[in-house]
């Protein structure tokens, strides 16, 4: 036997959301969107620049450090990019998209510069100390080049 309890349905009314443009901003307030993903990617590079840290940790930074920055261009640079048709769009920081490139740029250029610095002058050659050498492809034997070729198949372009 089942007993049926008759409840009553309250309905709730929300405020309405605020027009857009009603409450003035103050840009001094906000930090620009795309410079303060930059600063994160930058914590990522002190990551691999730390020769704390083990040698194989510092290249999986660097290589964490371009996939971002890959990701960065595709989403964030391009964003900007489609941003430029339109000339009255303002970020919340008060900076037009053609000032966000620029500023952008400025702060990758200095950024992958000390990427490429630290591969070239710190981890490549701690790397061929070790024993572990990146060579070119066309140095590699035909047999090397078909091991290689397997391996990915199998192994890596599955994934």
């Amino acid at each position: 036997m089942s007993t049926v309890v008759k409840t009553e349905t309250r309905v709730h009314e929300f405020p309405r959301p605020a027009e857009i443009g009603a409450v003035p901003s103050n840009s001094q307030s906000f930090f620009n969107r795309e410079l303060s993903l930059l600063e994160f990617h930058a914590r990522v590079l002190e990551e691999a620049l730390d020769d704390r840290n083990p040698l194989l940790e510092r290249l999986k930074f660097l290589s964490i450090f371009s996939s971002n920055l890959d990701e960065f261009f595709m989403i964030r640079v391009s964003g900007l990019k489609e941003e430029l048709e339109h000339a009255n769009i303002i970020s919340p920081d008060g900076m037009t998209p053609a000032e966000q490139l620029a500023k952008t740029r400025e702060r990758i250029l200095g950024l992958v510069k000390e990427q490429a610095r630290c591969l070239r002058e710190e981890i490549l050659p701690k790397l061929k100390d070790a024993g572990l050498s990146v060579i070119p492809y066309s140095s590699l034997s035909l047999h090397e080049k078909e091991n290689l070729k397997d391996y990915c198949m199998e192994k890596v372009f599955p994934i």
